[in-house]
């Protein structure tokens, strides 16, 4: 997409973290916003503040997993706006345990949130994209869809895994056999300073919770010291994402050192060298922190 201004974005967990930087960001480049969240406090405040400072947004409270509040939330857009133009399927969550001790329901909202909500936003609204003279589409994935070894965060690396894949996939349906206007890019966040270790604030009430957990905190406090040293801004995202919807560019890392490093050690396995290690202590060697 050469031009955003006067143009139409919608952006799932726009409320806080990346999807509030990405809504401020894009308010500065004239775009229109749709904001969609399932935190009703952090999607007013969003829209409050992004309206007091002249753009043209509003909110519209989702539950992505759900595919007819998505649907919902395009029906939304259209008659605020007319279009969409820009999708950021950003919600995410996370929430774990060790393998034999995870839930079920665990399981299915991690799921539900991170892949089926990125997989009903393309779904959704790919259609109503590929009816503009351009359009994009930015998925959020995780710097851990290209690693392993965190313990506890199976249901994460399994769903952003699945974000990654699908999206590469698409992305390449897109450009090589439909020979479609709109672009996809990949955002691969690494530590960003958010509150991604919160998540549960907005567990439903039949997931069990898991963040009083003895390891789960030890790990939570060992990644708020990652993003405390080497962490980005949602700002900074931001930024990253604009340049690459205007290039276009599939990728997006904020730490491409660190993240292209843990796929190297992913390859080294495969070809029959040792397993990588821990995440966070790999990712300090390699950023030299």
């Amino acid at each position: 997409m050469e031009k955003l201004h006067e143009r139409v974005a919608v952006i799932t967990g726009g409320g806080s973290g990346i999807g509030r930087g990405l809504a401020e960001r894009l308010a500065a480049e004239g775009m229109k916003l749709v904001l969609a969240d399932v935190e009703a406090s952090a999607l007013d405040g969003a829209v409050s503040d992004l309206r007091a400072a002249g753009a043209a947004a509003i909110g519209v409270p989702t539950d992505v997993s759900r595919l007819d509040q998505v649907e919902a939330l395009a029906d939304a857009a259209l008659a605020e706006f007319g279009a969409v133009h820009l999708i950021c399927n950003n919600a995410g969550v996370e929430g774990g345990a060790l393998f034999a001790e995870m839930s079920q329901k665990t399981w299915e909202w991690v799921m539900g949130v991170n892949f089926w909500g990125v997989l009903n936003g393309c779904r959704v609204f790919l259609p109503l994209l590929e009816e503009q003279e351009e359009g994009h589409i930015v998925n959020t994935a995780s710097h851990a869809a290209f690693t392993s070894g965190l313990p506890t965060f199976h249901a994460y690396v399994a769903s952003k895994s699945a974000v990654a894949a699908m999206s590469a996939n698409l992305e390449i349906e897109l450009r090589t056999v439909t020979d479609s206007r709109v672009g996809v890019s990949l955002l691969v966040p690494g530590p960003v300073r958010t509150r991604m270790n919160e998540s549960e604030r907005n567990r439903p009430a039949d997931v069990p919770p898991t963040d009083r957990d003895e390891l789960r905190v030890e790990i939570h406090d060992e990644i708020a010291r990652a993003t405390e040293d080497f962490g980005v801004s949602p700002e900074e995202v931001a930024e990253l994402v604009v340049e690459a919807i205007r290039e276009p560019r599939f990728h997006i890392f904020t730490h491409p050192e660190m993240t292209i490093g843990a796929a190297e050690r992913q390859v080294g396995w495969m070809k029959g060298g040792p397993a990588p290690g821990p995440p966070v202590a790999e990712d300090r060697e390699v950023l030299g922190r």
